[in-house]
């Protein structure tokens, strides 16, 4: 099956899309990528257009949609088709963006404004533990370990495990919250594991009782974990293992917004 200069069947853009998925699924890329990929090759496919003339579909969104773009052809072309992807579009690189971070307190605020006990737990999860929020959505009863106060994250991203600590805050409350044997910690009615949404509205119900008027997601309190523990004195290289980083340039943005050395510096003059 080859690509023409003009729109596909709808059988035959059908079938390519389910190679597509199936190549998808054995590399075992994370949803989000996974569901990216396919809208832009269902684009693609139904444009009917070589890949220089659909990129240029893209040069009016973000940087980041034109690589994601780029990419999901190029994945396509190398692993559905089977042909090289020959396109040498120059990538602008990534803007990047310094992470927003929140004192001490304004975690704490957050945190003592959230009522519902299992919604506190998912709070302190991202903060205390440096979690993404996949890592939290997926934690179990059995991956806790609470004689050796660790963790095992088991779902990572880049199926990249890792071991962190069990925050002595976060034991406590767990302990009052009621420590199950198995299954998923965070669920809703009829057993249904958390959405993204469920713990995205969390942290924006929290932020604004706290009366925070910075724009806070979960991963905001992830960079908190990472920026609080850098700012404390722990060595970058440990950060990097706590929060599952492959690269040490991920971790090191985090050496751009600690103010540890900052407020050294206002003091020398």
């Amino acid at each position: 099956m080859t690509i023409k200069d003009q729109a596909l069947a709808p059988e035959e853009r059908y079938k390519l899309v389910g190679k597509l998925i199936e190549e998808i699924k054995l590399r075992r890329y994370s949803y989000q990528t996974g569901k990216s990929y396919i809208s832009v090759i269902k684009d693609f496919l139904k444009s009917g257009k070589p890949p220089r003339e659909f990129l240029l579909l893209y040069t009016n969104k973000s940087k980041s949609t034109m690589r994601s773009a780029y990419f999901a052809l190029k994945f396509f072309y190398e692993n559905v088709l089977n042909k090289s992807f020959e396109e040498k579009i120059p990538l602008a690189r990534k803007t990047q963006r310094l992470p927003i971070v929140l004192s001490k307190e304004e975690i704490k605020k957050m945190v003592e404004a959230t009522n519902n006990l299992k919604h506190k737990i998912a709070l302190m999860f991202l903060y205390y533990s440096g979690l993404r929020l996949d890592e939290v959505r997926n934690l179990k009863w059995q991956d806790i370990d609470f004689d050796r106060e660790m963790i095992h994250i088991k779902i990572a991203k880049g199926d990249k495990q890792r071991v962190i600590f069990l925050h002595s805050k976060l034991k406590e409350i767990l302990k009052i919250y009621g420590i199950h044997k198995e299954g998923f910690i965070f669920t809703s009615h009829g057993d249904k594991v958390y959405n993204k949404r469920t713990i995205q509205q969390i942290v924006k119900r929290a932020s604004k009782k706290a009366d925070i008027r910075k724009r806070v997601t979960p991963h905001t309190l992830r960079h908190c974990f990472a920026t609080h523990l850098l700012e404390a004195g722990a060595d970058i290289r440990y950060i990097q293992q706590l929060l599952g980083h492959k690269d040490l340039r991920t971790t090191q943005i985090y050496t751009y917004v600690a103010n540890k050395d900052i407020k050294r510096l206002a003091n020398l003059i």
